[in-house]
């Protein structure tokens, strides 16, 4: 029997992204399809989500929903079914779904993802019916179990828990956790608005600390918690990791399990891969090398068989991009290169700029986010730097992997997870991947930067760690199976 899920999210791929969570969330239909799991997915109605389905059908209205008039439309992400909520008043705005175009917050964001929550405990819980016309789709939106991601749609789990729609039992949730840092917290003077039982404010319920606490409401009414890697399941009940909220998860434990991320293979495959300069294969290695070139002609730098390194990342402080600046003279010193893909912290883009400038042919940096791009960098640089302070799961590192792109990365969730380092042992035993770092500081990342260029010029050894890489399966296949393993036991 098909297991039919709603899964609520304010981002997936090809529609609306700002990082990995759409990744995921665009991947994960069809990891579970196989496993007879029907996953029909819940986005807001953002400008570039209208966009690509304006042939949706509307199948619901709200007058209010949460104060705004709003509609559900019916349309299909991929192959497989897609809502929408669309709601003008919250959505249709310039900016990033988060952010107006100043990059502040907007200060409504409580009631637009309330919004999104409160619509997807409305659909889940039978709430939303659609008309007799509408046969064909009325299948789809009886569910089995509600999955949603982060903050933005953690009031999905509250709102199914707190302020059940018909006499049945609520239906099973699942809360996943794809970066603990992000809360949704907001001012106590929000809850009348909320459409909540006084009784939900407590600590039993969505006060945190005083405050509203998006995340904290979701995290206490999920039936199952999960995080996107075993490793990060365990940090986050440590105050280093658990961003207030180690308690909770602590005292959560028994419900609480990490399945790793997947990668899409049919997009991140160098065999066929059409956005890189020569596709390739384990077995077909030295043809990376075209790739390479193209890689030193789109930043600028001079032609050298010597290790070019790369970043593709967000230039934050949780990524320790603010380490990099500080080790880059030295890199360039011990005869590295470094091609530079992202944005972020403007002092710490400036820095950058400023490296690049000071070693012309040596060093490039393109500021903003190129996607093709960052498949080419994937296919040419010889490695990757991910030096994280905390990475729930990280997708970057996995892209490399697959691209022969030796990841060098801190000792931290997801890293931790999927990257094996070339450690004497390691090597010996053939199974190295790449290079870790225990502690996120200059010192640290010029040694490993070291370890990795004496690497790179034993050149079989090398191959060999690259060979290794490509060799893992990280496609969503075990991930897929995990999540539908968990599905059933929630409905059972």
């Amino acid at each position: 029997m098909t297991m039919r899920v709603l899964s609520v999210a304010s981002e997936a791929v090809p529609l609306v992204k700002t990082g990995g969570l759409a990744d995921v969330v665009g991947a994960l239909p069809g990891a579970v399809a196989g496993e007879g799991v029907a996953i029909t997915t819940l986005l807001p109605g953002f400008p570039s989500v209208l966009r690509a389905v304006r042939r949706a059908k509307e199948v619901h209205s709200w007058p209010s929903l949460l104060g705004v008039p709003a509609r559900l439309l019916m349309g299909k992400l991929g192959e497989h079914p897609l809502l929408v909520l669309d709601a003008p008043g919250l959505y249709q705005r310039d900016g990033t779904p988060y952010c107006d175009m100043t990059g502040q917050d907007w200060p409504d964001n409580w009631r637009r993802f309330c919004a999104l929550g409160r619509a997807a405990a409305d659909v889940a819980g039978g709430a939303v019916v659609l008309p007799a016309k509408g046969k064909g789709a009325a299948t789809a939106l009886s569910f089995d179990l509600v999955h949603a991601h982060d903050w933005q749609a953690a009031m999905a789990c509250a709102y199914i828990a707190l302020a059940p729609y018909g006499d049945g039992p609520p239906l099973p949730s699942v809360l996943t956790i794809h970066n603990m840092a992000f809360q949704g917290q907001f001012g106590p003077e929000v809850f009348p608005q909320l459409g909540l039982p006084r009784t939900a404010w407590s600590m039993h319920g969505v006060e945190y600390y005083g405050g509203f606490g998006m995340l904290k409401a979701g995290l206490y009414c999920a039936d199952a918690i999960t995080t996107v890697s075993p490793t990060y399941a365990r940090e986050i009940r440590d105050p280093r990791f658990g961003m207030g909220l180690e308690g909770l998860i602590e005292g959560r434990g028994d419900v609480v399990s990490g399945i790793l991320n997947g990668i899409d293979s049919a997009i991140w495959n160098p065999e066929i891969d059409e956005t890189i300069a020569a596709t390739y294969s384990v077995r077909t290695l030295a043809r990376r090398s075209a790739n390479k070139r193209a890689l030193e002609k789109a930043f600028g730098l001079d032609k050298d068989e010597g290790p070019l390194f790369i970043v593709v990342s967000r230039l934050t402080w949780q990524k320790g991009m603010d380490v990099l600046p500080d080790v880059l003279d030295r890199l360039v010193e011990m005869g590295g290169r470094l091609a530079v893909l992202g944005n972020g912290d403007a002092l710490l883009e400036m820095r950058l700029r400023d490296a690049a400038a000071r070693h012309p042919g040596r060093i490039g940096v393109r500021i903003g986010y190129d996607e093709a791009l960052s498949h080419l960098m994937q296919a040419g640089g010889d490695a990757i730097l991910v030096p994280s302070r905390f990475e729930p799961c990280g997708l970057t590192q996995l892209y490399a992997l697959a691209y022969g792109c030796v990841p060098v990365v801190a000792r931290t969730g997801g890293l931790a997870d999927t990257v094996i380092d070339a450690n004497p042992a390691a090597l010996a035993a053939g199974v190295a991947t790449g290079l870790q770092i225990d502690k996120v500081d200059a010192g640290c990342l010029v040694e490993v930067l070291g370890r990795a260029i004496a690497l790179y010029r034993d050149a079989p050894t090398w191959k060999r760690i690259q060979r290794n890489g490509m060799a893992c399966d990280f496609s969503w296949r075990a991930s897929g199976r995990a999540y539908a393993d968990l599905y059933r036991s929630l409905i059972a």
